[in-house]
């Protein structure tokens, strides 16, 4: 059975309870990662930030791989998907980290969470997993959303914050492409950790050289607070979350479990209120509010007695 085959078939199996608690862990930390890099931007620029934390988090990996004697050194035909997925990491970190540096934490955590109207967009076009009218809909209010937030005007959002959004964004598109590309080639039945491997080991010269080109530099030892973020950044986010959810998504369907990261935007939204005191207006509050309503239309459940693999009626 190929690859793109047994993404099919794992299209229509559902969450399993562990599953569920799983993503929630990971939601609640995603949804505070990108308040933890505005914090760090103070001691550590934004391109730097993002190499040490892939730094880190290969040591992690490397750590991991050895614990669980997986060996990622072996050829078994991924090399270049993962050559193709770590540019796409490399380069979505640049967006994403570059457009922290523009806009705010709560505008960010909203914008990078259309990922998943990429990835059920992706998921119908090439892996084969249908759409209901429903969730055809929850996507179109997500681009609704996503209009409403960056189209109205608002005192505190000026071209540079606009152009902030818009870099999250695509950083969002391409995130939704690394987990397409994991579904549709031989990275499917690799080992998860080799997968990012080669995502986190490829961006650390891209990000490096990010670095260089933007003349980035520390000028000062970073305080205690800098580094213990860049330690959950590196550690947890990257060296296992991240572990996680490319096992999560090379067993589950892709569109459901990417949009079940709605829950995300909610938790950095409100972190990034309490703990940075960013603006919520009415406007954005109101996209916001449709960015999650339509992720939960294409999260929710199929019908029992249809068969989402066949999309016919069981008998």
């Amino acid at each position: 059975m190929s690859s793109e085959q047994l993404a099919i078939r794992y299209a229509g199996r559902p969450l399993s309870p562990g599953a569920i608690a799983l993503m929630l862990v990971l939601c609640l930390s995603w949804g505070f990662n990108q308040i933890a890099v505005k914090l760090a931007l103070p001691d550590i620029p934004p391109m730097l930030q993002a190499t040490i934390r892939s730094s880190g988090a290969l040591l992690v990996l490397f750590l991991i791989a050895r614990v669980r004697g997986v060996k990622l050194f072996e050829r078994d035909g991924t090399l270049r998907a993962g050559l193709f997925a770590g540019v796409i990491f490399g380069v979505e970190f640049i967006l994403i980290y570059r457009g922290l540096l523009l806009t705010s934490a709560s505008r960010a955590v909203v914008f990078l969470y259309t990922a998943p109207f990429f990835v059920a967009l992706g998921s119908y076009l090439f892996l084969g997993e249908r759409l209901r009218a429903s969730q055809w809909g929850g996507l179109a209010l997500c681009f609704g959303g996503v209009a409403l937030a960056i189209g109205v005007p608002q005192t505190d959002v000026d071209a540079n914050v606009l152009l902030g959004d818009l870099l999250i964004v695509v950083g969002g598109a391409m995130w939704a492409a690394t987990t397409l590309i994991v579904k549709t080639t031989a990275l499917l039945k690799a080992p998860a950790e080799k997968g990012l491997g080669y995502q986190v080991a490829l961006s650390i010269p891209i990000l490096g050289f990010a670095a260089w080109i933007s003349g980035e530099s520390i000028n000062r030892v970073p305080g205690p607070l800098a580094l213990s973020l860049m330690v959950y950044q590196a550690v947890w986010v990257v060296g296992l979350t991240f572990l996680l959810w490319f096992a999560l998504i090379k067993t589950y369907s892709a569109s459901k479990l990417s949009a079940f990261t709605f829950i995300t935007p909610l938790f950095g939204v409100v972190a990034s209120y309490f703990i940075l005191h960013d603006t919520l207006t009415l406007a954005f509050g109101a996209a916001a509010v449709l960015v999650i309503a339509g992720l939960y239309l294409v999260n929710r459940p199929s019908p029992p007695n249809i068969d989402p693999l066949l999309n016919v009626t069981k008998t």
